[in-house]
């Protein structure tokens, strides 16, 4: 049976615990270092939102600007008539560049019906690492999103470790294992994996849906690149090809 000094103790411990077990109040409440973890995952969660909002954008006016140039390359007749064309779309006037490069390095004698398979090939090649470089800036700034949505658990775990190691000290120092003594400083630990966990199911759903958004992007300039390959193809054969308006 405890003596009566032991009880008041005990209750005077009880007394001084903290009782605010809201978010905010067991983050205040938690040690340095657990702070510091949720503190990195809240910063890693913030950064995952602005990489959604700006990839978004960027995307959004990547893909209407491709849409559009499969538009105008569409309506024209022939690779001339594109060159032609005023205020033309990036990634269109792009691959015009490079198909106009390739037939000035090619020359008048190489543009003939007999050469136009190699001279079509050539342009393949071109605006295939047009494609790939377009895709590869697309998808600039995602990998962070990848690197958080695989290391936030285990930073949050990490924090939990050692939140659940410096609450069993206090409990080695209380001599106590009441609940009241327990629950504040596991609670406070915990907090720092539900951190961790809210910092990377985010960032894993916005990695795969601005992947799926890149596929999309890159399926739209391989249309345009395939359409501007057919029309120089259509003009090769017929004739049509001026290479003086290509330069």
């Amino acid at each position: 049976m405890m003596n009566p000094e032991s009880i008041a103790a005990a209750g005077a411990a009880v007394v001084t615990l903290p009782h605010d077990l809201t978010p905010f109040g067991m983050f205040m409440a938690a040690d340095l270092v657990v702070k510091a973890v949720m503190i990195g995952l809240i910063a890693a969660s913030l950064i995952t939102w602005v990489i959604l909002v700006g990839k978004v954008l960027e995307l959004s006016a990547l893909g209407r600007s491709a849409r559009r140039g499969v538009a105008v390359v569409a309506a024209e007749a022939g690779i001339a008539g594109l060159v032609r064309r005023p205020q033309l779309p990036r990634p269109l006037a792009a691959m015009l560049a490079e198909i106009g490069e390739e037939v000035a390095q090619t020359g008048a004698e190489g543009t003939g019906s007999t050469a136009a398979g190699g001279l079509v090939e050539r342009v393949r090649s071109r605006l295939s690492r047009l494609e790939a470089a377009a895709g590869r800036r697309a998808m600039t700034g995602t990998g962070l999103l990848a690197t958080i949505g695989s290391t936030a658990p285990f930073v949050g775990l990490f924090g939990t470790v050692w939140g659940i190691m410096n609450a069993f000290v206090g409990i080695s120092q209380s001599q106590t294992t009441n609940l009241a003594v327990v629950a504040p400083g596991i609670a406070e630990a915990l907090l720092a994996t539900a951190t961790g966990l809210v910092a990377a199911i985010p960032a894993v759903v916005v990695y795969n849906h601005l992947a799926r958004r890149t596929t999309a992007f890159r399926a739209e300039m391989t249309d345009l690149s395939e359409g501007l390959i057919r029309t120089l193809s259509r003009d090769l054969e017929t004739g049509r090809l001026d290479v003086g308006s290509l330069n």
